[in-house]
């Protein structure tokens, strides 16, 4: 038993979720002709993935550029007229309904060639959309379309997904009574760490920080989902990948901590046995807090330097003698191979005045 600072961790279930992931799909009708990537190549923001045939294309903008060409000299031999009008009317030479005509045909011819524009425009447009881009950064998946193929707008799969793996986030749940201290903590702005581990919980796979919570408590099970951020340059985190993760909410300093292995479980709640100078054994009930790695920090009458039990404890008693395993005590494995047992070790009966005696190993 010792005195030590302990971490503060909230241990839950999360998964890796791409800070982006957009299904590559065409804007435009026609035959998939080229193909420029590879599958589950890292892509660049506006690389060209796929072209689609162009010509249909160029030539309905070969059209509309010939008819705004038609409309803009018709407009420009109206405007000519008018201004042959004008002058003709200021000699009183015409009607005025002529000249109020002829200004009528050139806004007319006006509204046809701003029409004429934005059929160029459009043109061009969808010329554009034949060259498909990426539109963000990130790890291209299958390809779902070969070339050669006709695709569409409307198709639902699309021709690939590329995710933005870097950085990579992930999304957990909490309960619901830690949400007012992270609430607290990320108000004041404090930079809140979170590590993701894998599935057996024996390798770190990354550590970021806390970015944001969900703006509503899941009312069915009690947890607010949140959000952190990895940088990933390794890529150790994959979309969708199952991670558990732990966030960090502090230290608590000088608390008192007793080996995992040491806490027993019993009708009366969660208790150690404590080893006095002369071996005899006593359950002291024992409140638990934090755990962090093989020490769990406990509330009780516990002092520093106190020996606890921490393997043969299941047949142990108040006031039984136990015999401490040292190292040295340990008998050597058989034939060099190291047995197996169960936590616990079986205890020997005998009597004495504390008790029945058995072995059991203390830190």
């Amino acid at each position: 038993m010792a005195i030590k600072d302990m971490p503060v961790w909230i241990t839950a279930i999360g998964s890796a979720v791409p800070r982006n992931l957009v299904t590559i799909r065409t804007r435009v009708d026609g035959e998939l002709i080229r193909v420029y990537f590879t599958e589950g190549q890292i892509v660049k923001k506006g690389q060209l993935l796929a072209e689609i045939d162009p010509r249909p294309f160029q030539a309905q903008l070969t059209q509309v550029n010939g008819q705004l060409a038609r409309d803009s000299a018709q407009l420009q031999n109206a405007q000519i007229d008018l201004r042959r009008y004008q002058d003709l009317w200021a000699k009183d030479s015409i009607a005025k309904q002529q000249l109020d005509t002829q200004e009528a045909l050139v806004r007319q011819y006006q509204g046809t060639v701003e029409n004429d524009r934005g059929l160029v425009q459009n043109a061009k447009l969808q010329l554009s959309y034949t060259q498909i881009s990426a539109p963000v950064s990130g790890r291209i998946g299958l390809r779902l379309v070969d070339p050669g193929n006709q695709i569409h707008a409307s198709d639902a799969n699309g021709l690939a997904a590329v995710a933005q793996v870097e950085p990579m986030t992930v999304v957990f749940a909490v309960p619901e009574i830690n949400l007012p201290e992270i609430t607290r903590r990320m108000a004041s702005r404090e930079t809140l760490k979170v590590e993701a581990w894998d599935r057996e919980q024996k390798n770190l796979l990354a550590s970021g920080k806390l970015l944001t919570a969900d703006n509503l408590i899941d009312s069915t099970t009690g947890t607010v989902k949140l959000k952190a951020e990895f940088a990933n340059a390794g890529s150790s985190l994959f979309p969708n990948q199952f991670v558990n993760v732990r966030l960090l909410l502090g230290v608590r300093e000088g608390s008192t901590v007793v080996p995992t292995a040491a806490i027993q479980r019993g009708t009366q709640g969660a208790f150690v046995y404590t080893i006095d100078a002369e071996n005899t054994v006593k359950s002291v009930p024992v409140t638990t807090g934090t755990v962090d790695g093989e020490l769990t920090s406990v509330d009780s009458p516990l002092k520093p330097g106190e020996k606890v039990v921490t393997d043969g404890s299941d047949k142990l008693r108040d006031g039984a003698k136990v015999e401490v395993m040292t190292a040295e005590k340990r008998p050597a494995p058989a034939n060099g191979v190291q047995k197996s047992s169960r936590r616990g070790a079986s205890a020997n009966s005998g009597k004495s005045s504390g008790g029945s005696q058995s072995r059991g190993d203390a830190s």
